[in-house]
């Protein structure tokens, strides 16, 4: 048996999706353990792209089984197209397994969302508005609507109703909005039936036995380790755990069946919307890592925020997530820059720090303490041994993992699914 976790190591959009799509190719489950359609993927196979949101990568092979765990919201209309558009590809979608405890994203949420992301002015956090907070917020309540209850009309039913009675009256008394109907929203669901009836699975059950069988599962976790609702920049974070210890919680089998937790950075660092950034370039370097490195949300669009690599917070992620290795990812990106810099800690107030700071207003205010490193000009593409990578690129990832303390196993040197280097 083989159990392995791949996450986030920084703020998400780490090209986790080529990561877990190297991992999944001899995977027999993929699991999603957290999050919904907030997230992207983008997989390059040959000439085509594919983006996924919501359904686990492990979709794109034949004999893989893709599991959406009880720690997921769903859109069921999103994964409707979702499905749908992967059909139309040719790949087969029937193995996808559904937990019956997954929280469902209601219209509700997603109008409120993006009501309350508005309310906030120049404080926003920089939500995707698809509905998660809310619907997170209503599962924290004990009031949220589960993938099981739609196979129990009048449960289903007498849920939406009673939301939408309360719902309406943030509506109408704080917003101003006319009130929602609660028998169209009832109608639409009903309409998602065949979703839940031919992919609901005792998820559970199925790892259990997947693990007892010595099956080799992958363990898929979306957005990064600093959007943590728990271990994040608070505010500025998604709305559920996105490090290692809920990949258990959130899948539903012990934290003793995990063998493995990949880590995922980039050789720079990136993220989108509000928060603090120790490492940002506001400035030529920063807009050719967004330019070279395509750096453009899958879900929104929205242009990325670029720095140079922080190994404080990376080493504050191999804590939080006990991190047993690294994938490194767009390391082609840095070629052709004449000095590249590494964050080795944080100075504020005459105080040096080499540990993440617990403090919030550290985060806005620290000087980032520098590492310079030659760069190197060539293409690095091709590579498949480390040793054949340009010497300042050696000097440069063995800096990281002597200072992170953890092995780094994976380079990517490029966007197609092969371009990795092993080691």
């Amino acid at each position: 048996m083989t159990t392995t976790v791949v996450l986030g190591a920084q703020w998400g959009d780490e090209g986790k999706g080529k990561v877990t799509d190297f991992f999944a190719s001899t995977a027999d489950f993929v699991v999603r353990f957290q999050g919904g359609n907030n997230a992207g993927h983008t997989i390059v196979v040959g000439e085509d792209q594919i983006a996924l949101s919501l359904t686990p990568s492990g979709v794109l092979y034949p004999d893989c089984v893709p599991v959406i765990g009880s720690g997921c919201v769903i859109d069921l209309g999103f994964l409707k197209q979702e499905l749908k558009m992967l059909k139309e590809k040719n790949i087969d979608t029937e193995k996808l397994a559904i937990s019956p405890n997954a929280h469902l994203i209601m219209p509700y949420h997603k109008l409120l969302d993006e009501l309350i992301e508005e309310s906030l002015g120049k404080n926003k956090i920089g939500t995707t508005k698809k509905g998660i907070g809310p619907c997170y917020a209503d599962k924290i309540q004990r009031r949220g609507i589960r993938v099981q209850d739609l196979l129990d009309q009048e449960v289903f039913e007498k849920k939406v109703k009673s939301n939408i009675e309360e719902t309406n009256l943030t509506l109408t008394k704080i917003y101003e909005r006319p009130p929602l109907v609660a028998e169209e929203i009832i109608e639409e669901f009903n309409g998602y039936k065949d979703i839940v009836n031919n992919h609901i699975k005792d998820t559970s059950l199925l790892i259990e036995n997947a693990i007892k069988e010595n099956k080799t599962i992958l363990f898929e976790g979306a957005q990064g380790t600093l959007l943590d609702i728990d271990h994040g920049t608070y505010p500025f974070v998604t709305s559920s755990n996105t490090s290692a210890g809920n990949a258990a919680t959130g899948s539903g089998v012990g934290p003793k069946n995990i063998d493995r937790i990949v880590g995922v950075t980039k050789a720079y660092i990136s993220r989108v919307g509000s928060g603090p950034f120790i490492t940002e370039q506001k400035n030529e370097i920063g807009d050719y890592l967004i330019e070279k490195g395509a750096e453009f949300g899958v879900v929104t669009g929205r242009r990325r925020r670029c720095g140079w690599l922080d190994l404080i917070s990376l080493k504050y992620s191999v804590r939080v997530n006990s991190l047993t290795e690294l994938f490194i990812t767009k390391l082609d990106v840095l070629s052709g820059l004449e000095e590249i810099n590494l964050c080795i800690g944080y100075k504020y107030e005459n105080e040096l720090f080499t540990d993440y700071p617990y403090k919030e207003s550290i985060h806005y205010k620290a000087e980032p303490v520098y590492q310079a490193f030659d760069g190197w000009t060539e293409d690095i593409s091709s590579v498949k041994n480390f040793e054949d990578l340009p010497k300042n690129a050696q000097t440069y990832i063995k800096a990281i993992e002597d200072f992170i303390e953890v092995p780094i196993t994976f380079i990517s040197v490029g966007p197609e699914r092969t371009e990795n280097i092993v080691i």
